[in-house]
């Protein structure tokens, strides 16, 4: 084992499109009032804990939480640890899509002009060398299915297992170890200010 270090992995807070279950990717959207109460509750739920490496999207959404949740000074923008790429998908909701593809599943199906499940699994790995490689224990802030790829990632399942990881807004999750394996030790834990935005 290279490294024991943990992995915080925590998703931003609610935007107006987390709201309508509009497939969010690179759209640069913010946080809606509340998604920055709930940036600011996970200041509280993480209490100054310290990380000797703080990854964050440099997409809005992601970058305010993590200044809110109290890691401005500490936080490093990066690219690998982006949404999605929903190509032609993005912005519309799996209802509408399925309308015109019967079970359509950004799981199961092609992204046209956009990224494969396996693209962002790579992206992920290179996210946990990153992580592996710091001195200590590892924030990172990011978005919903690019965190449930990298949690299945780390636990050396296929990108396509983070479908069986349901992930809400403005929550806490962490990747540890068992002796010398992957474990995923908490998975999904919400700030006070919890939200019922539906499922992607």
């Amino acid at each position: 084992m290279a490294s024991a270090n943990t992995i915080s992995l925590i998703r931003h807070g609610q935007t107006l499109w987390s709201i309508t279950g509009q497939h969010t990717g690179r759209t640069d959207i913010p946080l809606t009032d509340f998604g920055r109460q709930q940036a600011d509750a996970l200041g509280e739920m993480l209490d100054g804990q310290a990380f000797s490496l703080v990854l964050s999207s440099p997409l809005v959404r992601a970058w305010e939480t993590m200044q809110r949740a109290g890691y401005a000074g500490q936080g490093v923008a990066s690219d690998d640890i982006l949404e999605w790429d929903y190509g032609v998908y993005e912005g519309r909701t799996t209802d509408d899509i399925r309308r015109a593809i019967p079970g359509w599943s950004i799981w199961d199906h092609p992204v046209e002009a956009g990224e494969s499940v396996d693209d962002v699994g790579a992206r992920a790995d290179r996210a946990i060398e990153a992580c592996l490689a710091a001195d200590g224990p590892v924030a990172v802030f990011a978005h919903g299915h690019f965190l449930r790829i990298m949690a299945a990632r780390w636990m050396d399942l296929p990108p396509t297992a983070g479908r069986n990881l349901s992930l809400g807004t403005a929550t806490v999750s962490t990747l540890g170890w068992e002796r010398d394996n992957r474990v995923l030790q908490m998975w999904n834990d919400a700030c006070h200010l919890n939200s019922m935005d539906p499922v992607l």
